[in-house]
C-alpha cells in the first residue's frame, strides 16, 4: 500500500448485511499479496440510527443527526473522504456535509454518472429501491439532469418491494429471489434497458444471471470509485 493513499471512511450499519458486503467486495477487488496491499478502511457500523423510510414518511425522527455522528467520528479518526453504505440515506447528505471537512462521495451520483458514461444509449431506467429514496426522488432528479427517465415500483408493487427488503435484512434471502426477480422482470416489461439495485440489501439477493438486461449494483459502483479515489 502506498504511503499517500487515502483512508477511506464507511458510514455503515444502514444494514449491517449491507456494509460486510461492500467490505468484502472491497478486499476482493483490491489488487494484494500483503496484508499492507489492502485498503485503509475505517468502518462506523452504526445499526441503531433511525430509520430512513419512516423519517422520509414523517412517522419517525430524523437520522441526520445519528449520520453526522457517525460521519464527524470518521473524519476525527482519519478518514480522507467518506462514502455511505445506504441509498436512502443520502436523502439526508446535506447534514453530513454541514458536519464534516472531507469530501463525502455520493453513491447515488457515482451510480448516475456510471450509468451515462458506460451506457450513453440509454434512455430509461428502472430503479428497485425503497419508498423513503423513491419519495425523496433521489435516482429520479439525478437521472432527469442527463435526460434520463426512470421506471420505478407503484402501489402493492412498493410494498411487496418493502417487505421482501425487511425479509433479506432479517436473514431470510432464500425465500425472496423469485419474487425480486419478478419485481425487477417488470420494470424491464415497462422499457426499462436496464435495472438499478439502487438498495444495498438488493445486491444480496438479484444477481446479472437473473436478467436479460444489464444490472447496475449500486455497491458495485461505489466500490470501484472508492478504489479510484484511494
Amino acid at each position: 500500500m502506498a504511503k499517500d493513499q487515502k483512508t477511506v471512511g464507511v458510514i455503515g450499519g444502514l444494514g449491517p448485511e449491507a456494509t460486510l458486503d461492500f467490505f468484502a467486495k472491497v478486499l476482493a477487488r483490491t489488487s494484494a499479496k500483503t496484508d499492507q496491499d489492502h485498503l485503509h478502511l475505517i468502518i462506523n457500523n452504526n445499526p441503531k440510527i433511525p430509520n430512513r423510510n419512516e423519517a422520509i414518511a414523517g412517522t419517525g425522527p430524523s437520522p441526520g443527526p445519528a449520520l453526522a455522528e457517525s460521519a464527524k467520528a470518521l473524519e476525527l479518526a482519519g478518514a480522507d473522504f467518506l462514502v455511505m453504505v445506504c441509498n436512502t440515506a443520502h436523502a439526508f447528505q446535506a447534514d453530513i456535509e454541514a458536519t464534516v471537512t472531507i469530501p463525502f462521495i455520493s453513491m447515488i451520483d457515482a451510480v448516475v454518472d456510471y450509468v451515462f458514461k458506460r451506457y450513453p444509449k440509454n434512455k430509461q431506467v428502472g430503479v428497485l429501491a425503497t419508498t423513503g429514496c423513491l419519495d425523496a426522488g433521489l435516482y429520479q432528479n439525478a437521472f432527469a439532469k442527463h435526460q434520463i427517465g426512470t421506471l420505478i415500483l407503484v402501489d402493492d408493487l412498493r410494498e411487496t418491494f418493502m417487505q421482501l427488503l425487511y425479509q433479506i435484512k432479517a436473514g431470510r434471502k432464500d425465500e425472496v429471489k423469485v419474487q425480486m426477480k419478478s419485481l425487477a422482470q417488470t420494470l424491464i416489461e415497462q422499457g426499462a434497458d436496464l435495472i438499478i439495485s439502487g438498495c444495498t440489501e438488493v445486491p444480496l439477493v438479484l444477481f446479472q444471471s437473473d436478467l436479460a438486461v444489464p444490472l447496475i449494483n449500486s455497491t458495485d459502483v461505489l466500490i470501484e470509485r472508492v478504489i479510484e479515489l484511494v
